[in-house]
C-alpha cells in the first residue's frame, strides 16, 4: 500500500501534472498516462508507461 503522505507529493514525470491514484495503477489525467505499481513500488518510467484515453480516464473515475 502506497503511504497517504506519499500520494500528495508524487507528480507525473512527464508533465510534473497532479496524479489519480487507483489500487493499482496512477494516471495522469494531462498526458493520458498510465502508470503501474508493482509490489507497492510506483513505475514512474516514461518508457513503461501506457497511454490511456480520456474515455478510459472517465471510467476509472465514475467507478470510484
Amino acid at each position: 500500500m502506497i503511504p497517504e503522505d506519499l500520494l500528495h507529493i508524487l507528480a507525473c514525470p512527464k508533465c510534473k501534472g497532479e496524479l489519480l491514484f487507483f489500487e493499482s495503477f496512477f494516471v495522469c489525467e494531462s498526458c493520458k498516462l498510465k502508470f503501474e505499481v508493482k509490489e507497492d513500488i510506483p513505475d514512474f518510467l516514461l518508457d513503461d508507461a501506457k497511454e490511456i484515453s480520456e474515455d478510459e480516464i472517465k471510467k476509472l473515475k465514475d467507478e470510484g
